[in-house]
């Protein structure tokens, strides 16, 4: 698992000293590169900040996140998912366990740096737009003038940090940041109610941006992987152990609210935060997300060293 490191920047110094930026490489099991910026406390502690869907690590919320526990004297790092950002590898609709294996490499990593990572947080967002047709004339036809009636809104939540520890099962606290839970609801309001019908007779759907730039290709494969993943079932096997928290704007338009509830109603050890009139992005939430995400992490590891040393008391007795 390869690696490389350099400071980029030094910030203001808080009571745990002097913070750095340094630039962090790891290889993926794939051999893909996965570029990261470890906000370097010097603690033993560690929290993992973890973008979402066609975003990077550089995204406001991860910043201001991986910031927020730096100023508190615990070291946070943020990093690109492959095919997303500066990481290596190609960019997949769905493929949500490809980016869970992108987690779990990085949590070796700092395992072998004999670091403790206390909390795993990911952000759900991503608008982009979609249309498809296999011909060339459709293609000229989506840059006219008329390109605002053919473009149609798909959002695909992250829900990824959930899925991790649904899998590996050895993270104590997880932050779920306004995610999707039923990934097939939407679709056909996106799409049309023949996306299936239309996916299988041309075998891809064309992603494109606002400007009708095609920027990446759905294929059935990817397609099927989103409509066949399971958040009900993952969240269940969550162990009763892990403590999860969703956050979730009242105001968001892009992943409602009742998204929220269900992640409650399906997750045994959960907490649930609705902040009142923010949107998907938390644009003028920032400083209330960092605080609720921060709190319930801090309050998580004075819980598990109170477990750690009653078992130390009842060894000894």
């Amino acid at each position: 698992m390869g690696r490389s490191n350099s400071s980029l920047e030094d910030c203001n110094p808080n009571s745990a000293g002097q913070i750095h930026h340094k630039r962090v490489i790891i290889q993926n099991k794939y051999k893909e590169n996965l570029v990261g910026i470890l906000h370097e406390t010097d603690s033993k502690e560690v929290v993992i900040v973890c973008h979402g869907f066609r975003s990077c690590k550089d995204r406001i919320p991860m910043v201001n996140l991986a910031a927020a526990f730096a100023n508190e004297g615990i070291s946070a790092f943020r990093f690109d998912f492959a095919g997303n950002g500066d990481s290596e590898g190609s960019f997949q609709y769905g493929n949500y366990y490809r980016e869970v294996d992108d987690l779990r490499s990085v949590m070796q990593y700092f395992e072998q740096e004999e670091r403790l990572v206390t909390a795993i947080i990911g952000h759900s967002k991503g608008l982009f737009f979609v249309f498809s047709e296999s011909s060339s004339i459709f293609l000229l036809y989506i840059k006219s003038c008329y390109i605002e009636l053919l473009i149609r809104k798909l959002f695909v939540g992250g829900n990824v940090v959930l899925f991790y520890a649904s899998r590996f099962k050895d993270v104590d606290n997880v932050v779920n940041i306004s995610g999707r839970f039923d990934l097939r609801r939407g679709i056909e309001g996106r799409l049309g109610k023949d996306y299936l019908k239309r996916i299988k007779q041309y075998g891809f759907i064309d992603v494109a941006n606002r400007k009708g730039n095609i920027e990446y290709r759905v294929t059935e494969e990817s397609l099927m992987d989103r409509l066949t993943t399971n958040t009900s079932a993952a969240c269940q096997l969550i162990p009763q152990t892990c403590r999860v928290l969703t956050i979730h704007g009242s105001g968001d338009k892009i992943v409602p609210a009742e998204d929220a509830m269900e992640f409650a109603k399906h997750i045994f050890n959960h907490k649930l935060h609705i902040i009142e009139g923010a949107d998907h992005e938390y644009t003028s939430h920032q400083n209330e997300l960092s605080s609720v995400v921060l709190n319930f992490v801090q309050s998580g590891s004075s819980h598990d060293n109170a477990q750690s040393e009653n078992k130390s008391r009842r060894s000894f007795l």
